[in-house]
């Protein structure tokens, strides 16, 4: 998926990956760094608490809006991405919510970039690092993954169903997600 968000003159892709076996995950993302433009930002989730794809399309737009009022937490626009995602203020404990682990064999990767083709090239340079199926149906719900995301993010039962009355149960654990993200912001 590859979408321009106009307002900040950025592009952003998000690709899912299945059958992952990345054993050392510092040595593969200082792999990426070195190899990829310098007008590109990279960062990976574990897809297993993604709450489809615009749970990070949100956090990006959320992370360009913390940069561009200078209100950003971090100094990457990746890890600030990862931060909004989490809706945790602390990089260590976002990363160790949706961070990518050994264990990880379902990843999605988000980039931005000011240039399409500049985001699809770095998006094909991680595909040939990964050695992995690019498969974006990692995104998507499933019970399980419904009942990861409701745990990290504290979200009970009864407040996704009362939700879910107006909305099906995607829509409704997207909105809950993103309110959970929107927080964050209004924390200082």
């Amino acid at each position: 998926m590859l979408k321009h968000i106009e307002e900040f003159g950025k592009h952003v892709a998000i690709a899912g990956f299945r059958n992952v076996k990345i054993n050392n995950i510092e040595e593969f993302i200082k792999t990426i760094r070195k190899e990829k433009c310098s007008n590109v930002e990279i960062q990976f989730f574990d897809a297993k608490f993604v709450a489809t794809w615009q749970h990070l399309y949100f956090a990006a737009l959320d992370a360009l809006t913390a940069f561009e009022n200078k209100e950003n937490i971090s100094r990457s626009l990746a890890m600030e991405t990862m931060l909004y995602a989490s809706a945790q203020r602390q990089i260590r404990k976002a990363m160790k919510l949706l961070g990518i682990k050994p264990t990880s064999s379902e990843i999605v990767m988000l980039i931005i970039g000011e240039k399409t083709e500049s985001v699809r090239s770095a998006l094909s340079l991680v595909s040939q690092n990964l050695e992995a199926k690019h498969d974006d149906t990692v995104l998507e719900l499933s019970e399980e993954k419904t009942a990861a995301v409701q745990k990290i993010f504290g979200i009970s039962d009864v407040e996704l169903k009362t939700v879910m009355k107006t909305d099906g149960l995607e829509k409704a654990l997207m909105d809950l997600v993103v309110e959970r993200m929107a927080l964050l912001a209004t924390q200082h």
